[in-house]
């Protein structure tokens, strides 16, 4: 990790905080936990003293810079925030602070989130499986490039004025994305029959299963959650999965998730991925002829009025959340237009469906940019 600039140890610039708390059994606490890939530092929970093991605890601070020991080789680290002041964490999360005169927060902040900086923390890794553990002298010694503290502020400057207008064009595409969906909900709401319609007289379960063979390769899809679609993922030879069948994929194909189906995991699958293959715990159903058509569920199920019934289905939080089954699905009951009623409204439908491929280029293009703007800032092009 070379941009140009002088290198400089960690250890020059960080000093390990050692600030800590007697834990009291009846104050309240919060703790902290760190997401991947630089995605932040962020309150795990709030529990009161008799909840956390042992005495004493580590206390960090706004602009410190906190990782995970197991983790930071998977980007877990970033800056405190300023509302986790006093947040209380175990000796696996260490936190630093910054040397106000040789390095910026935001600087070492940004910096984090780059490709370059988890190699560096990889590099300072070592362990066998599932016991990989982050060595601190090792991360202490490691050199980053460190420009001029003016230098520092131009590049913190540029890089949060390029990533506050990509977040700008994030929340309008999401906005865009929001409007569709509440015009596909109305319409279908204001066009469907007053009595409510349980879902099997519309979809039927129907499965291709194909049975596994060892040599044979299996394309598989996945869903994605939050009405996001079908997706293509890399093929599974026979040998390396457990499951004894696939269900194999058509066009028309009702696609449900029954473990995240409540959260908007259920797509149609399209031309371009029948044939292709998902596991069993993705269901397939077809319309039942005269009574759904194929494009119509399309849009209706990406909606979040849909998810929203489907939710009411299952009880559970998180990963205890129960599976959606084939049975409760069909029993569920919503407004649904006649075969005529979605015909007519198809044609309105048709042109949301056409342009959600170039709202996913969008999302894609805009994920991409920041990790662009931070390549270029710390090689001394921004």
């Amino acid at each position: 990790m070379n941009y140009g600039f002088p290198l400089v140890p960690l250890g020059e610039v960080l000093t390990k905080s050692k600030e800590q708390v007697e834990i009291n059994p009846l104050q309240k606490y919060q703790q902290v936990t760190i997401k991947l890939w630089g995605r932040g530092v962020v309150l795990r929970d709030e529990v009161v003293g008799t909840e956390i093991a042992g005495a004493k605890r580590f206390v960090v601070r706004p602009q410190q810079f906190i990782l995970s020991r197991i983790d930071a080789r998977n980007g877990a680290f970033g800056l405190v925030p300023d509302f986790l002041d006093g947040a209380v964490v175990s000796n696996d999360f260490p936190a630093f602070t910054p040397n106000p005169s040789r390095i910026l927060p935001a600087f070492l902040g940004w910096m984090s989130k780059t490709p370059g900086f988890v190699d560096l923390c990889k590099a300072a890794s070592e362990g066998t499986t599932n016991r990989v553990r982050l060595k601190e002298d090792r991360f202490m010694t490691t050199k980053i490039p460190l420009p001029p503290l003016p230098e520092q502020r131009r590049i913190v400057a540029r890089i949060e004025d390029l990533a506050a207008r990509i977040e700008e064009a994030r929340r309008l595409r999401r906005q865009a994305v929001e409007e569709a969906n509440a015009l596909v909900s109305s319409l279908h709401i204001h066009s469907s029959q007053p009595e409510l319609t349980e879902i099997g007289e519309v979809l039927e379960l129907n499965e291709q299963k194909e049975a596994v063979k060892i040599g044979q390769v299996y394309p598989q899809v996945g869903v994605r959650g939050f009405g996001q679609g079908l997706f293509a993922k890399e093929a599974v030879e026979g040998s390396q999965t457990t499951y004894k069948a696939f269900n194999r994929l058509y066009k028309g194909a009702l696609v449900l998730s029954q473990v995240k189906g409540w959260e908007g995991a259920i797509a149609v699958c399209t031309t371009t991925l029948a044939g292709r293959y998902v596991s069993p715990e993705y269901r397939t159903f077809r319309c039942v002829p005269g009574k759904a058509l194929p494009e119509y569920m399309s849009a209706l199920v990406a909606t979040p009025w849909f998810w929203s019934q489907l939710k009411n289905l299952t009880r559970g939080v998180g990963a205890r959340r129960e599976r959606t089954r084939p049975e409760q699905f069909l029993r569920m009951k919503i407004l649904m237009p006649t075969l005529e009623q979605q015909e007519q409204a198809l044609s309105l439908l048709e042109g949301l469906e056409a342009i959600k491929p170039m709202q996913a280029e969008t999302a894609a293009e805009l994920d991409a940019l920041l990790p662009s703007v931070l390549d270029r800032a710390f090689k001394g092009k921004l």
